[in-house]
């Protein structure tokens, strides 16, 4: 069994151990937060042995196998690089990072120090898109549709005047980061990444995005997204190909696809929700530090790069910068 570390104390890190703990593959052990009250807080519905923490070279210097990273987006790449460092693998929530070149360095570091780095994006490891993209593999695929948009839960003290870290330049916060990602990940699991892609967004002063729309460009056929926090969305997601459209339920966490023919009567595919949104991904993670399987983590790693390739170009094209970015003007690929 794997023994788990946690820095973030927020709602997700709890969806998060509800689903390690239901593999029973990971065990937590230590949580780390900046006041030993907000540690103390968090693991109150856990085991009474965790280590809690208020130091972080303390908290790295413990006794753990995984560290899962759920703190604000701005602070995952120096809190995932130390932790790498300190011979950790580390389960970073999407966005891992909020520039391409992040990624890498954590994917070198990693390498060199013989330990994991996964980036949390639950979608691009359920089984559904795998049952997905063998079902679309005779068929030419024309376009698609993906839609995430929920509103936000801290829109309430953002109408108020108050600044949360889901809509804050600080901390990398905003519809795209947060929630665009998912059909991102979508369309690049399933097609590769675009040569190109915009986005086009409403905006906040500080340029953070509320909610937007975009498109990935691919050689013979365009992906559209939209994405919002202050908006809720019930929209299918569509593949059009040549042979009809393939409609699904959503974009993650999926539980129907449905093939609609140019003619003929609806197809539905074997679709298995898994019972946990996170459960598919967590299992993934632990089985690959068990038994390694060095071209799949390649892969994963590859779509990970080309999904912070994209999100960065993205941003850069609807002009939102984050207090940490560099080369603010460069829209280059």
């Amino acid at each position: 069994m794997l023994t788990l570390g946690i820095i973030g104390t927020g709602a997700i890190a709890h969806h998060f151990i509800a689903a390690a703990h239901e593999t029973k593959k990971y065990q937590l052990v230590a949580v780390y937060s900046r006041t030993m009250e907000s540690a103390r807080t968090f693991a109150e519905r856990y085991d009474t042995d965790i280590q809690l923490y208020a130091d972080m070279e303390a908290f790295l210097a413990s006794s753990f196998d995984v560290l899962y990273i759920a703190s604000p987006n701005s602070l995952h790449y120096g809190q995932a690089k130390a932790a790498l460092l300190a011979g950790k693998h580390v389960i970073i929530e999407k966005p891992a990072v909020t520039r391409p070149e992040e990624w890498t360095d954590l994917v070198n570091t990693a390498k060199e120090q013989s330990v994991f780095v996964f980036e949390a994006a639950r979608n691009y490891h359920e089984q559904a898109f795998t049952i997905i993209a063998d079902f679309l593999a005779d068929k030419e695929v024309w376009g698609a549709h993906f839609s995430y948009a929920k509103y936000s839960s801290k829109m309430p003290d953002l109408l108020t005047g108050k600044t949360p870290n889901v809509f804050s330049s600080q901390f990398a916060g905003g519809a795209l980061m947060d929630l665009g990602i998912y059909p991102i990940y979508a369309s690049i699991r399933l097609f590769g990444e675009p040569m190109d892609a915009h986005y086009f967004a409403h905006q906040l002063p500080n340029s953070v995005d509320l909610n937007g729309s975009g498109q990935l460009i691919y050689p013979d056929f365009q992906v559209t997204i939209q994405t919002g926090k202050d908006i809720n969305s019930s929209l299918p997601a569509e593949i059009y190909t040549n042979q009809g459209t393939l409609v699904l339920d959503t974009i993650e966490h999926i539980s129907s696809a449905i093939f609609h023919p140019l003619k003929g009567e609806a197809i539905p595919l074997s679709i298995q929700q898994a019972p946990h949104t996170m459960l598919e991904e967590v299992e993934r993670f632990a089985d690959m530090i068990a038994s390694p399987q060095p071209e799949h983590y390649e892969n994963w790693l590859a779509a990970a790069q080309a999904v912070h390739n994209t999100l960065y170009h993205m941003r850069q094209t609807a002009h939102i910068h984050f207090e940490g970015d560099v080369n603010e003007n460069d829209t280059s690929r």
